[in-house]
């Protein structure tokens, strides 16, 4: 027995009832078309009712640079190399998706501001150089991640995102208590 057949366009193409179905199949997407913000992580693991919740926003949200962040915010061995509080910047108020950098393509620079236990991890690079290059980061960033990279800096995260303890990172992330990959 024939299938029915579906006039699909002009007319000159025909498609059988299982083409057509497919044609018309909604599938789901395998890639996401927006990435949040890390502030925006940040502030959805916030408002996570429990650990679990917390610890689950985070590894589904995993990338390279939220663990950056999260080992400069919380690893006690790694220290700021820039002074503390808000540096002298003009906020980049473009609207969230236009003119602004992302600060998880941005995580490569980090490196630059911090240091483990008293060795700089850029010894060539002077401290004027270095709060110029942090000052530009700030100014290229959307002023949510700038904020968020602030609090970072100045070791302070905990207290804005309460609840995003550096036993919550630890677990979502598989971590050590000294902030190594377990098993590695």
């Amino acid at each position: 027995m024939a299938q029915p057949v579906i006039e699909g366009g002009t007319g000159t193409r025909s498609f059988s009832t299982d083409e057509g179905a497919k044609l018309t199949e909604k599938k789901d997407p395998q890639f996401k078309v927006r990435l949040p913000l890390l502030s925006e992580i940040f502030t959805k693991a916030h408002k996570g009712k429990i650990k679990k919740d917390k610890v689950k926003i985070l590894k589904d949200e995993n990338c390279k640079a939220l663990q950056q962040i999260c080992q400069w915010a919380y690893n006690p061995n790694i220290k700021s190399m820039l002074p503390e509080g808000i540096p002298p910047y003009v906020e980049n108020d473009a609207p969230e998706g236009t003119e602004h950098m992302l600060l998880r393509s941005e995580g490569d620079k980090l490196w630059h501001f911090v240091s483990t236990g008293d060795k700089p991890a850029n010894p060539t690079l002077q401290s004027t150089q270095r709060e110029r290059m942090f000052i530009r980061l700030l100014e290229g960033l959307h002023k949510d991640e700038a904020e968020l990279l602030i609090n970072v800096k100045d070791k302070r995260l905990h207290q804005v995102y309460k609840g995003v303890s550096s036993d919550v990172v630890k677990e979502a992330f598989d971590w050590t208590e000294d902030f190594k990959v377990k098993g590695v």
